[in-house]
């Protein structure tokens, strides 16, 4: 099989969609199968995990601002999408086995980029501390989600660490005219 160098994205087969439930309003803007027979397509609201013909498991909808990041790992071929997370848990991760990401990856960055509304900086002690994330839907339609994200070493059960999220979510949120 010879590969176009230039081609972004590949067109997605009907039945992918059909399982995937893709509403005919809704566009696909880049999809890639996995070597598992699995297929990852992004839309203008959601990332679509679509398994392959023989599995068992049902299709998965990731919004965008439910996305904390994609990573590439050009090296192993493996693309990792992982999941905002909540404090005591382990953040959600989903790796996929792929040739290239194409258009699929950088549409993810895309997206998930413009689903963050406002991020901001809040000194614990020394250099360290946290950042305040207030994130949305990319489209702009919904409410807005808040999230910290503490450096290393930052421990979020202290009080003083809490105090001083709570005044940097306040003044975030007074900013935006929440």
């Amino acid at each position: 099989m010879v590969r176009n160098p230039f081609k972004r994205s590949v067109p997605v087969p009907a039945a992918v969609l059909a399982r995937a439930s893709v509403d005919k309003s809704e566009k696909v803007l880049a999809g890639i199968p996995a070597r598992d027979g699995s297929w990852l397509l992004g839309t203008r609201d959601a990332l679509l995990l679509v398994p392959g013909d023989d599995a068992a498991d049902d299709p998965a909808r990731i919004p965008w601002q439910r996305i904390e990041r994609a990573d590439w790992n050009r090296d192993e071929e493996l693309l990792v999408i992982t999941e905002v997370g909540e404090f005591g848990h382990v953040r959600p991760e989903h790796s996929f086995a792929i040739e290239d990401p194409g258009l699929l990856l950088e549409l993810v960055r895309e997206r998930v980029t413009a689903s963050v509304v406002l991020q901001r900086r809040v000194v614990v002690e020394g250099k360290r501390g946290l950042f305040v994330i207030a994130r949305r839907a990319p489209h702009g339609a919904g409410e807005v989600t808040w999230a910290y994200q503490f450096d290393r070493g930052v421990d979020p059960s202290d009080p003083a660490v809490m105090a001083a999220a709570e005044r940097g979510l306040e003044v975030a949120a007074e900013e935006l005219g929440l």
